[in-house]
């Protein structure tokens, strides 16, 4: 098992309709956590770094963070760069050995995304790595990266050849969902991703994952979203966490760092198994 390119995660989820959690961590804490949900919960698992983590952290430091916590795992896992608009992000990411990156060129015209996706594919092939894609926006703004503006979508012929001229394999279609929370339930046009696997079968990843309702999650997953993003319930779960037991502890007067570590990471396991759970993917190893 241990660690894996991204396709062979996504390639079982895909034919067998369960979604696998892709959850953007941003300290130790974080990754061993989930990580460890994972080998409790018998899943595969990918693990996400955004831009901003990997400038405020370093590159050097979290691939060796990676490498240590998942030596020996007897769990499917992938490193994974997401949402990066920078070329040079991306290739010292693909050169330190991230395992694929999401080239977030949705800025840019079709033309000229389509144009430098097809030179992150063959970059990232070179080192055997694998490449998402989008042509859209997806509403909201994530450690920097993104708009508040709503996401217009391109027409499915649009999107078509963009998948077959640039071969990425993985594609994020903007379907009404969005970053951060939401403020009021968001109505999801689930037709499109049945419509581009229909056309174009290759997995599908659902961004804006956190505060769908649990039937959403399963509707769209078993029209083909294998890799569900998980940002913002992350961030949530470790800031509330963390506030609750400093709360609980500034009552008692008793300040003890490693109890507040033990408290939080129980949580972040908890709300990644709790997920792996209801993608379906707990319990597809072994």
């Amino acid at each position: 098992m241990s660690v894996v390119p991204l396709a062979d995660i996504l390639s079982d989820a895909f034919d067998k309709r369960y979604g696998v959690p892709a959850v953007n961590v941003f300290n130790d804490l974080t990754l061993e956590a989930v990580l460890a949900a994972a080998v409790e919960n018998a899943s595969p698992l990918i693990v996400q770094t955004s831009v901003k983590t990997v400038k405020s952290i370093g590159s050097d430091v979290l691939y060796a963070m990676w490498t240590s916590m998942t030596a020996g795992i007897d769990v499917p896992v992938t490193l994974h760069l997401d949402h990066c608009p920078e070329r040079e992000v991306i290739t010292e990411c693909l050169r330190q050995g991230w395992n694929s990156v999401l080239f977030d060129a949705s800025r840019l015209p079709v033309e000229e995304n389509t144009r430098q996706t097809v030179e992150v594919v063959a970059e990232a092939r070179g080192y055997g790595a694998h490449v998402e894609g989008e042509i859209e926006s997806i509403t909201g703004v994530e450690d920097g990266i993104g708009s508040d503006s709503t996401a217009a979508q391109q027409d499915l012929d649009v999107a078509l050849d963009f998948l077959r001229t640039t071969r990425v394999d993985v594609f994020a279609p903007a379907i009404g969902n969005a970053h951060g929370s939401y403020k009021q339930a968001p109505v999801l046009d689930a037709q499109r991703v049945s419509d581009i696997v229909a056309a174009y079968p290759l997995p599908i990843a659902l961004h804006g994952g956190s505060g769908l309702s649990d039937e959403q999650f399963r509707d769209l997953i078993s029209r083909g979203c294998a890799k569900v993003n998980i940002s913002t319930a992350l961030k949530e779960t470790y800031m509330k966490s963390s506030l609750a037991f400093l709360q609980a502890t500034e009552k008692k007067q008793k300040w003890d760092p490693p109890s507040l570590f033990r408290s939080v990471r129980q949580d972040v396991i908890e709300m990644t198994g709790s997920l792996m759970t209801l993608f379906g993917s707990a319990g597809r190893v072994g």
